[in-house]
């Protein structure tokens, strides 16, 4: 049975430089995507603050939150998982890379943190506490839907193959942000390594039928 894929919520960046923005116009979101099987129910990237999310989600499915089961965070970038307390009661799951990668960087940015302020300290703090809530992904989250490393942007970044009979669904994260760069065949300039932010972009086009970018509405391939 096909897996049914709805988009929650579109996202924006706060400046697109396709659009000739050269500062922030906006607040950034990331896109909030749900998979449903008859194993599970996954949200991806929940961007929204809690009380909106809860809304689009009815408008979108008619579901309430608690009936989500499952969690998966593409990175662990703060505009991907503003909802995150919506969904308390599910499994929340991360690639194990992004989740090392992350756990480095908030004990470096621990050590230094004194110095600069006992609110800076106590925000690491909490960001470390929400990082140990998360779970290492499996390779196959169910049958029909994989995990696939997507890093560059962010150092362990992740997507998801939705695979069935006829197409493959990549909700990608970003991998690829948003239309206009996907168009032009180019990673986000902010990234942690570019060669891999690249090869990325060019894995998922060739593998992928259609595209749920990080920031975008749906890309469709062909």
């Amino acid at each position: 049975m096909p897996v049914s894929v709805d988009i929650i919520s579109v996202g924006t960046l706060s400046r697109n430089r396709f659009w000739n923005e050269t500062s922030a116009r906006r607040p950034a979101h990331a896109t909030t995507t749900l998979l449903r099987s008859d194993e599970t129910s996954i949200i991806v990237d929940p961007a929204l603050p809690p009380e909106i999310l809860s809304r689009r989600l009815d408008e979108r499915t008619g579901l309430e939150p608690s009936q989500i089961d499952t969690v998966f965070l593409t990175n662990f970038c703060p505009v991907h998982r503003r909802g995150l307390d919506l969904f308390r009661h599910a499994t929340w799951l991360m690639h194990t890379d992004e989740m090392e990668a992350m756990r480095r960087f908030l004990e470096d940015a621990c050590t230094g943190a004194t110095a600069r302020g006992e609110t800076v300290e106590e925000l690491i703090e909490q960001e470390i506490e929400l990082l140990e809530n998360v779970q290492a992904a499996p390779d196959e989250l169910t049958e029909q839907i994989h995990l696939f490393p997507t890093p560059g942007v962010t150092p362990g970044a992740a997507s998801l193959l939705v695979l069935d009979d006829d197409r493959t669904t990549a909700v990608a994260g970003d991998a690829i942000i948003s239309r206009e760069y996907f168009a032009h065949r180019q990673a986000y300039e902010q990234h942690s390594d570019a060669a891999q932010a690249v090869q990325a972009v060019a894995e998922l086009v060739e593998i992928a039928d259609r595209i749920i970018p990080g920031h975008d509405d749906w890309i469709f391939i062909g």
